[in-house]
């Protein structure tokens, strides 16, 4: 073997160990289908979206826990919509991390016993979402105008969408990984959902309209990225 192939075969496969050591680390610890399910005139309108929660697997351990995907929203006809937001409302603060933790705390309610991040994956079943871990409900009056957002309280829904709706229930579902990063669909697994945008097409402009939403439902919100990562991280 000549020098130039001995060190080309090193670097090929230092590369796939750097790769590989990236995937490692960006894989998601799991995903889940998170479902929203109103009751309206019409009879049951249901959205969903899938999203995918990745541990800090860094070396130093200095990162956070993440999340990929988006708000799930609800098409609930006679131009009303339902947004679950990535997002909870904690005291006076707009809390963002919760949002990693829905299907852990949900399905460890459902089996009456403490589910460890580790478990979580190996989890089967559709379980509701019940209490602290539902997250924030908002809903626009009109989509292309992020100042028509108003915040909707679970259990009286019927204040803001109207006579005849009502939150049925959230529910959380643990789906497979799949093949990640190349996870397209099929056998492949799952992919994270994406698409709000097309729903709420001030989210695909850069700016303070993420921003403008959560204050117009009178949400904390700190600053454009806060308020961006409330309806969609990539």
């Amino acid at each position: 073997m000549s020098f130039i192939s001995k060190w080309a075969g090193l670097l090929g496969l230092l590369a796939l160990i750097v790769i590989g050591d990236q995937i490692r680390i960006s894989r998601p610890g799991h995903k889940y289908r998170l479902t929203v399910e109103v009751t309206t005139p019409d009879g049951i309108k249901t959205g969903s979206g899938v999203l995918a929660v990745v541990p800090d697997r860094n070396y130093n351990r200095g990162g956070r826990t993440t999340m990929r995907g988006e708000a799930v929203f609800v098409d609930l006809g006679r131009g009303k919509n339902l947004v679950a937001l990535l997002a909870h409302q904690q005291g006076g603060k707009l809390d963002l991390d919760d949002i990693n933790y829905v299907a852990l705390r949900a399905y460890g309610a459902a089996r009456g016993d403490r589910v460890s991040f580790n478990d979580i994956s190996r989890q089967a079943g559709i379980v509701p979402v019940q209490g602290e871990p539902i997250p924030v409900l908002v809903s626009f009056g009109d989509p292309r105008d992020p100042q028509t957002a108003r915040l909707v309280a679970g259990d009286h829904a019927d204040t803001v969408l109207g006579d005849g709706y009502a939150v049925r229930g959230l529910t959380a579902e643990v789906v497979p990984n799949g093949f990640w990063p190349i996870d397209f669909g099929g056998v492949l697994g799952e992919p994270v959902t994406r698409g709000i945008e097309a729903k709420l097409p001030w989210l695909g402009v850069p700016g303070e309209a993420a921003a403008t939403a959560l204050k117009a439902a009178g949400l904390p919100v700190g600053g454009t990225t806060e308020g961006r990562e409330a309806f969609a991280r990539k």
